[in-house]
């Protein structure tokens, strides 16, 4: 009780959520009289970094970078409206199936609706379409970008869950096609409500010619998900690879990316980086702490009382999480909720990790599109000068076919799992 009391006010003054995590420990530890584990502290602050996996971090944030100096976003987008752009509300497919692609690079959902923002929505708003319901749509398909590989999150959690990071990153494949395609079909239905207008015309010749044009770009996404699903690489390892692809990609393809811009990309990488290990590192603290206090044990005993099957259980971790994620960010909410959620999921309801994994990180993001906070509109609030409740309202039916993803993946775990051998 003293170490959640504690853990609040810190958080509540504006204190950053690690640093929140560390003093909590630290809180803990004091109360309870028993000073020999302040000479564990460090070792647990440590051990929560000390993992091969989270190498993939700081090159997964590189491959964005890199990406971004190529010029090879805006390549995405011109072979998504080869694809889609003539048809009704052509534009707002563009935005989703750009998203889909790219997100299997960036894998940041704040980051990818900043940069996409830029380029859909003034795109968007010549054509005729809102500037409040292209912003919100732009923040939706910035949420492919932790689900679909390679994703920040989904390494995180795997390190927090002790699972293969390549299995989860794999078991987002399918529920990110399925949400993107379920997004489609809602477009497709507003877009005969509201009349979406078309965008310009393309000739076949005009289509085949910009596919051939940008399909170099695809290599990046390729390389990465297939040497893992081939088994040629690990995460880590096909990340580095990936990183490669998109330098050579934009230096003798696009030809925007030069390699003088490598040392500020790194930096920028490192920085973020930094962030993000410092909290997994004050996650593993949090979890020690967590253990020791019989958390985790405690927690598993309410829930039991409410939920006799593993559907409930998911079902009531849906409502958990979502609630979470409305009001603290997708990394932070993470490390809060897997240690105590998690060894429930797996102990007492025989829950496959990997499944929980995938459904806890769709909640999260889906909170970041969700008031009171709503970080994601924020972002493209930011760059478009769009109003975030605004956009929640005009984009309400893609938060509900969000949340019916979310029970289907509770009824069918095999959806997260079927590409794991």
């Amino acid at each position: 009780m003293i170490t959640s009391a504690a853990f609040m006010v810190f958080m509540l003054v504006g204190v950053p959520i690690g640093l929140c995590l560390c003093l909590a420990g630290l809180v803990y530890i004091a109360a309870s009289g028993n000073p020999v584990l302040f000479q564990s502290y460090p070792l647990q602050l440590f051990g929560g970094v000390d993992s091969y996996g989270l190498i993939a971090i700081p090159l997964f944030i590189l491959i964005g970078e890199i990406m971004n100096g190529g010029g090879i976003t805006r390549r995405i987008v011109d072979m998504a409206m080869a694809f889609v752009g003539s048809l009704k509300g052509g534009l707002a497919y563009v935005n989703i199936l750009a998203n889909m692609f790219i997100s299997s690079i960036l894998g940041s959902a704040t980051a990818q609706v900043a940069i996409m923002a830029q380029i859909m929505v003034p795109e968007m708003e010549k054509k005729g379409y809102d500037k409040t319901f292209a912003a919100g749509l732009t923040a939706y398909g910035g949420m492919l970008g932790p689900i679909i590989p390679p994703s920040v999150m989904f390494v995180v959690y795997s390190v927090l869950a002790q699972v293969s990071v390549s299995d989860m990153l794999i078991a987002g494949i399918v529920p990110g096609v399925i949400l993107t395609v379920m997004f489609c079909l809602v477009i497709a239905l507003m877009g005969y409500v509201y009349n979406y207008p078309r965008a310009d015309y393309q000739t076949p010749r005009q289509r085949v010619m910009t596919i051939l044009r940008t399909s170099p770009t695809l290599l990046i996404p390729i390389v990465i998900v297939g040497t893992i699903l081939s088994g040629l690489a690990n995460a880590t390892e096909s990340a580095a690879v990936g990183a490669v692809a998109a330098a050579l990609v934009g230096k003798y393809w696009t030809r925007e990316f030069e390699f003088s811009q490598l040392p500020q990309m790194m930096l920028r990488s490192a920085i973020y980086s930094a962030i993000v290990l410092f909290l997994v590192a004050a996650a593993a603290v949090f979890s020690w702490v967590l253990i020791f206090g019989k958390v985790p044990q405690e927690t598993a005993a309410w829930i039991q009382t409410a939920a006799k099957d593993p559907v409930s259980f998911m079902l009531i971790c849906n409502v958990i999480l979502l609630v979470i994620g409305t009001v603290i960010d997708g990394i932070p909410g993470l490390i809060m909720t897997v240690p105590i959620l998690l060894p429930v999921a797996t102990e007492v309801y025989h829950i496959d990790p990997r499944h929980f994994g995938v459904v806890v990180v769709i909640n999260l993001v889906l909170g970041l599109l969700s008031p009171p906070v709503g970080l994601c509109f924020f972002v493209a609030a930011a760059v478009t000068g769009a109003k975030p409740g605004k956009m929640f309202m005009v984009t309400l039916p893609f938060f509900v076919i969000s949340c019916v993803l979310l029970v289907l993946l509770s009824l069918y775990p095999s959806l997260s799992l079927i590409l794991i051998k």
